[in-house]
C-alpha cells in the first residue's frame, strides 16, 4: 500500500507529511490534540509565543510519558510479585 500525502496544522503552520494509510487517523488526532493544549497553554499561563508554548507542551508531555511509565513499571512488578505467589499456591495443590 502507498503513503497518503497530508498536512497536519501545528500553531498556524502546516507540516507536510508522507504516513501509511493505517496511521492517518492517529497524527491527524494528536495534530488536533495538540492544538488544544497550545489553547489551553496560551490561556492557562499567558503565553503568546509559539515557540514557548511548544516547549511548555514538550515539557509537559514528556513529564508525563515518563510518570505513566513510572507507574506501568509498578504495575508489573506488582504483576509479577501475584504471579509468582499464586504459582506457589498452585504448585502445592495435588491433584487427585
Amino acid at each position: 500500500m502507498s503513503d497518503l500525502s497530508i498536512k497536519i496544522r501545528i500553531a498556524d503552520r502546516d507540516y507536510p507529511m508522507r504516513v501509511a494509510p493505517q496511521e492517518e487517523e492517529r497524527l491527524r488526532l494528536a495534530g488536533r490534540l495538540l492544538g488544544e493544549r497550545i489553547k489551553e497553554f496560551r490561556e492557562q499561563y499567558g503565553i503568546q509565543d509559539k515557540q514557548d508554548l511548544l516547549a511548555m507542551i514538550a515539557l509537559s508531555t514528556m513529564a508525563d510519558g515518563l510518570k505513566v511509565s513510572k507507574e506501568k513499571d509498578g504495575t508489573d512488578a506488582a504483576l509479577t510479585e501475584r504471579l509468582a505467589r499464586l504459582d506457589e499456591l498452585l504448585s502445592g495443590v495435588v491433584l487427585g
